[in-house]
């Protein structure tokens, strides 16, 4: 299967998402936060650094769990721009509470 380019819109939101974590990890050390993630030091360092711009649901609902972060503040923090229905909130909530 050959994925397509990823679009402007997508990098950026990969830029914000790393941001996110890496300001809430504070002085956790990566090894830590990926450990008890149940994935690899590597694997947050590429989605931290943008490398991986979209990385798989279930990494960021682990990772978002680790650091205490919601499923809304993370979307919230890479789309600012973005006005949810009430439809759209209720989905996310459903889908923070299957994460937890």
């Amino acid at each position: 299967m050959v994925r397509l380019p990823l679009t402007a819109a997508e990098l950026e939101r990969g830029q914000l998402l790393g941001a996110l974590l890496r300001r809430a990890r504070t002085d956790r050390s990566m090894f830590d936060v990926a450990m008890a993630a149940n994935i690899s030091p590597e694997t947050l360092r590429k989605i931290e650094t943008g490398r991986v711009a979209t990385p798989a649901f279930s990494t960021i609902a682990a990772i978002s769990s680790v650091l205490g972060l919601s499923l809304d503040e993370v979307w919230s923090a890479i789309n600012p721009d973005t006005q949810e229905s009430e439809e759209d909130s209720a989905l996310t909530l459903r889908l923070e509470r299957l994460a937890s």
